[in-house]
C-alpha cells in the first residue's frame, strides 16, 4: 500500500502544481482584460478533487481493498495517461489555461495539441483518471462516487459555462 501512497500524494502534488500554474495564468489574463465566469462552482470541484485524493487512500486502508495485477497495472497506465493528456492541454492553451473559467475575450480560441479533436480534451484526463486512480488499488466505491458526482458537476455546470464563456470569444481559432 506504500507506493499507493506515493501515487495518490504524487497526484496531490500535480493538483498543487496545476494550482500554481493556474494562480500564475489568471494573472496573465486579468492583465489582457480576462472575465471570470461561473465562480460559483469552483469550490465544489475543488472539494470534489480533494475527496477523490482522500476517498481513495481512505477506501484501501479501511476497506483493506487489495492491490490486483490485471486491474491495478492498467489503470496505473490510463493514470500516467491522463496525466500526460492533462500537460498537453495546460501546454497547448499556454497562459490562458486556468482552472477557472477565465475568458480573454480579443483572444482567437486555440485549435492546436488536443483541442484540434476535442472541445474540451481536459475534461477527458479528469474522468479517466477518477476511474483510474481509485481502480489501481480496487477503491470501486471511491470511482464510482467520483464519477457519477463529476458526472453531474461536469455536465450540468462545467461544461455549459465554459460554453457559455467560449461564445463570448470571437470564433476565430489559432
Amino acid at each position: 500500500m506504500i507506493w499507493y501512497v506515493v501515487l495518490v500524494l504524487a497526484t496531490g502534488g500535480e493538483r498543487i502544481a496545476e494550482l500554481v500554474v493556474s494562480a500564475r495564468n489568471a494573472r496573465w489574463s486579468f492583465a489582457r482584460g480576462g472575465v471570470e465566469f461561473g465562480r460559483g462552482h469552483f469550490p465544489p470541484m475543488v472539494a470534489l478533487h480533494t475527496g477523490l485524493l482522500l476517498a481513495c487512500l481512505a477506501e484501501v486502508w479501511f476497506g483493506d481493498r487489495p492491490f490486483l495485477p490485471w486491474l491495478g497495472w492498467p489503470m496505473f497506465a490510463l493514470v500516467l495517461a491522463s496525466q500526460a493528456l492533462r500537460w498537453w492541454c495546460i501546454a497547448a492553451l499556454g497562459p490562458r489555461w486556468n482552472t477557472r473559467v477565465i475568458i480573454v475575450r480579443d483572444l482567437p480560441l486555440v485549435a492546436g495539441g488536443p483541442y484540434r479533436w476535442l472541445k474540451h480534451p481536459n475534461y477527458v484526463a479528469v474522468v479517466v483518471e477518477g476511474f483510474a486512480l481509485p481502480l489501481v488499488h480496487t477503491a470501486w466505491i471511491t470511482a464510482l462516487a467520483f464519477t457519477v458526482l463529476n458526472a453531474v458537476l461536469l455536465l450540468a455546470v462545467r461544461i455549459p459555462c465554459e460554453n457559455r464563456a467560449l461564445a463570448t470569444v470571437v470564433p476565430a481559432r489559432a
